[in-house]
């Protein structure tokens, strides 16, 4: 088996060309490799924080809106590109790798409650990426953002600056795998 890639693409890279654009570099760059893609909330996730605050409902019923919005970006993701694989699972994901197409995690809100996953803003797709790298032992976690990000800056400065969730550096405090943040705007 190959090296395994997680690859989490930020929602916000939605609000332009810059999704279509990476999926089409994965489609070209990592032809080599077992990629699995993480997609974020994107405009979907902007709505159900709205929501939240409008309605008041707790933080359980917003991270369980929030799961949809990522499979909603799933559903879009393997719309565009309809030769990918999607996934709900970790045992579905490593059914699907080694077919040659990368692999679009929907995830399931089940596993992620058996896995003990808390309900909260704190932990976002960038965090649910970290976990499930780890799950899938693999090599790489590569985040996506569309922000311009400022050189040189660790992990737990972009987590201060809002560019990385509040949970996300004690989601990678074990790794055994690589993690790198790029801004999607460099191409």
């Amino acid at each position: 088996m190959t090296a395994i890639q997680v690859i989490k693409l930020g929602g916000s890279l939605t609000y332009s060309t810059l999704l279509t654009d990476w999926l089409e570099r994965l489609d070209q760059d990592y032809q080599d490799t077992d990629v699995v893609v993480v997609p974020g909330g994107g405009a979907f996730a902007d709505q159900v924080r709205l929501a939240q605050q409008h309605w008041g409902f707790d933080d359980r019923t917003a991270h369980c809106m929030a799961l949809l919005a990522m499979q909603q970006m799933a559903l879009l993701i393997t719309g565009l590109k309809p030769a990918w694989h999607s996934a709900g699972s970790v045992a579905a994901i490593k059914a699907a790798l080694g077919q040659g197409q990368p692999v679009v995690w929907s995830p399931d809100v089940r596993e992620l409650d058996r896995a003990g996953i808390a309900a909260t803003w704190d932990i976002t797709s960038d965090s649910l990426a970290a976990w499930l790298a780890g799950e899938l032992a693999a090599q790489e976690l590569l985040l996506i953002k569309a922000a311009k990000l400022t050189p040189y800056l660790t992990l737990s400065e972009l987590a201060e600056q809002g560019v990385l969730d509040n949970a996300f550096c004690g989601f990678i405090g074990q790794a055994h795998y690589r993690v790198r943040v790029v801004s999607g705007c460099d191409g």
